[in-house]
């Protein structure tokens, strides 16, 4: 039909093709309309799920376990509860850093081990880091001599199980030492025996306080001395002995203060008395002992993290310190170690961890911590088993936690930041 004035003109086959068109693409866009998927399909909601159930599943067992125990000791008359911890303990304990007698009650004890734990984990730690670091540069020293002995020394300590090392320092070192009468020592103020190590103790008198003050400024200025030398370094390049200098000040500052103002500190010195020395500070040789066995043992550890982690550093960090007049002390110091201690850190956070249970030994030659004293004479004192060995479990889980974020903190501090 023709079109007539007025009238649209229409293209048949256009509109066809359109049409076509239109259908051919009408089943994508129905695929790309939102439509409701089933709550099993979705991934985030089955992850939820399995987390709810896995946490019920957890919580349904404790509780399980804790009610079957419960009643189990009730049907047999044990009463349950921490009131036990009032109870007057009435034993002795050979070390504390707390007062403490007969008289003191279970609480009490419980502190005691504590504390005696905390003692030998802290001192452990510093001691086992401080050899393992010397090792570990030793062993990759450029002297044959060295190399080798601190070679010896890795294989020989971490092959030899931590008990008998304990058990070879304790009774074949420390038990063969002489009688309190025929004490080995050192002039006149220090007395070793087969009871101990006795040294000086401080006794402060008036003025004391004024040597706190002196030495907290001390401190201060040392501080103040290692900012102002790496920031003089970071400008000019040029180093300072900023630690020796601060060690200086740290001891040459309370030193004048004594000479000054006077001594306000007097020494107890310990004294023959009978069988035994009175007065000064003893070191029990259970501490002994245990707190050698776990340094060495330890250290051997710490020793082969320390030479993996040099080895980390590329070669070239080597020559570029080298080619810049740096001495092999300051390429290890301010090249090496730093770069190092990135792979260093993760590792040494379980080596500290290990240290720490691992002083639960102690119980094997009676130091007083807090597995030999609580969940050892308490435990069968009272016969609170569940109470006691929940309370040591949760102190060494604290510990260890917070262990590993004091190291995680430092390990973020030593990583590399990217920009």
């Amino acid at each position: 039909m023709e079109a007539g004035p007025g009238r649209p003109q229409f293209n048949l086959s256009l509109q066809l093709q359109e049409t076509k068109m239109a259908i051919e693409l009408t089943p994508g866009l129905i695929s790309r309309l939102p439509h409701r998927e089933r709550w099993f399909y979705n991934s985030r909601v089955r992850s939820i799920l399995f987390q709810v159930l896995a946490i019920a599943a957890v919580v349904g067992f404790i509780y399980y376990f804790l009610s079957n125990a419960f009643h189990n000791m009730e049907t047999r008359g044990i009463s349950t509860g921490f009131h036990f911890l009032d109870n007057k303990a009435g034993f002795g304990i050979i070390q504390s850093l707390i007062p403490y007698d007969e008289t003191y009650t279970y609480g009490r004890t419980f502190l005691v081990g504590l504390l005696n734990t905390l003692l030998v984990s802290v001192l452990g730690i510093v001691l086992a880091t401080a050899l393992g670091f010397v090792l570990g540069v030793a062993r990759l020293s450029r002297n044959w001599l060295v190399s080798r002995v601190a070679a010896v020394y890795v294989e020989l300590f971490r092959n030899i199980p931590l008990l008998l090392q304990i058990f070879f320092w304790y009774f074949a070192v420390l038990r063969t030492l002489p009688t309190p009468r025929q004490s080995i020592s050192l002039g006149e103020a220090v007395f070793l025996n087969i009871r101990g190590l006795y040294i000086p103790a401080p006794v402060p008198e008036v003025g004391f306080g004024w040597l706190g003050v002196s030495l907290a400024l001390a401190i201060g200025l040392a501080i103040a001395v290692s900012v102002w030398a790496r920031r003089r370094q970071r400008l000019t390049g040029q180093t300072f002995p900023s630690f020796w200098v601060g060690l200086a000040i740290i001891v040459v500052l309370p030193l004048l203060h004594f000479y000054a103002l006077g001594a306000p500190l007097q020494w107890d010195l310990p004294t023959l008395k009978g069988f035994n020395f009175k007065g000064g500070i003893t070191i029990i040789p259970e501490l002994a002992a245990l707190l050698v066995a776990l340094s060495i043992y330890t250290a051997a550890f710490i020793a082969e993290i320390v030479r993996s982690g040099i080895l980390a550093v590329s070669k070239g960090q080597h020559e570029a310190a080298e080619s810049l007049g740096l001495s092999h002390g300051q390429t290890l110091r301010l090249v090496i170690v730093p770069q190092a201690l990135r792979v260093i850190i993760p590792p040494l956070t379980s080596q500290f961890l290990n240290l720490t249970k691992n002083s639960s030994l102690a119980t094997a030659i009676g130091y007083p911590d807090l597995v030999s004293v609580f969940m050892g004479t308490t435990l069968n004192q009272t016969g609170q088993a569940v109470e006691v060995i929940a309370m040591t479990m949760a102190v060494y889980l604290l510990i260890s936690l917070v262990i590993s974020y004091l190291m995680n903190v430092y390990n973020a501090k030593k990583a590399l930041v990217e920009r």
